[in-house]
């Protein structure tokens, strides 16, 4: 059975979908009911689930990383298990490529395309349905020209999201994703130097 719990997080609602030990879904929003909404939209058919109030572990845990997230911290995934495996392959390299993004990077869609194949227009359809919101940081992929591209939760939240993982980064760099590609990544002021121009 799944489990589906929400929370507010300074205004911002956050709902997380997880079984014991694993994250099904995730979800944010300025209204509690939109954030459940668009978790509820993302969770496998053929599975039951209920509404807790009181959260889990798993659920603990998922709402601290999301809170991190949002505020533009460092965090650590090494506890974090995703049940990808009712995703298509392609969609699941996509996302996990995109979740070794580190905070105060961005990439492309072009360039996320060329570390896991396929094209640009194919990894922003995954990204405009990410399941995982904010865990996977699809905020952090942006247009071949560095402007920001679209956002399901708004190219404000966007924007504001990028502000707060600056880091003053000057240099690009490549990542070896665990696919055995290679991701290029480019200090976020890249991206926000340009909305001024």
């Amino acid at each position: 059975m799944i489990q589906v719990y929400t929370q507010n997080d300074n205004g911002t609602w956050l709902a997380v979908a997880c079984t014991e030990q694993q994250v099904v879904a995730t979800s944010f929003a300025d209204i509690e009911q939109k954030a459940l909404s668009n978790l509820l939209s993302n969770l496998p058919f053929d599975m039951p689930f209920q509404v807790m109030f009181s959260p889990s572990v798993c659920a603990k845990d998922t709402f601290t990383l999301m809170e991190g997230i949002l505020e533009g911290r460092d965090v650590n995934y090494s506890s974090l298990k995703l049940v990808t495996d009712k995703l298509p392959k392609y969609t699941a390299s996509v996302l996990n490529a995109v979740m070794q993004i580190p905070v105060g990077y961005i990439s492309t869609y072009g360039a996320v395309a060329k570390a896991v194949g396929g094209g640009p227009r194919a990894v922003g359809n995954i990204m405009a349905g990410n399941i995982f919101a904010p865990l996977i940081p699809c905020h952090r992929v942006v247009k071949a020209n560095f402007s920001l591209g679209g956002y399901g939760g708004g190219l404000k939240i966007k924007y504001q999201l990028l502000m707060r993982e600056r880091r003053s980064y000057h240099e690009h760099k490549d990542i070896v994703i665990k696919d055995g590609g290679v991701l290029r990544v480019y200090p976020a002021e890249v991206t926000l130097k340009n909305l001024f121009v």
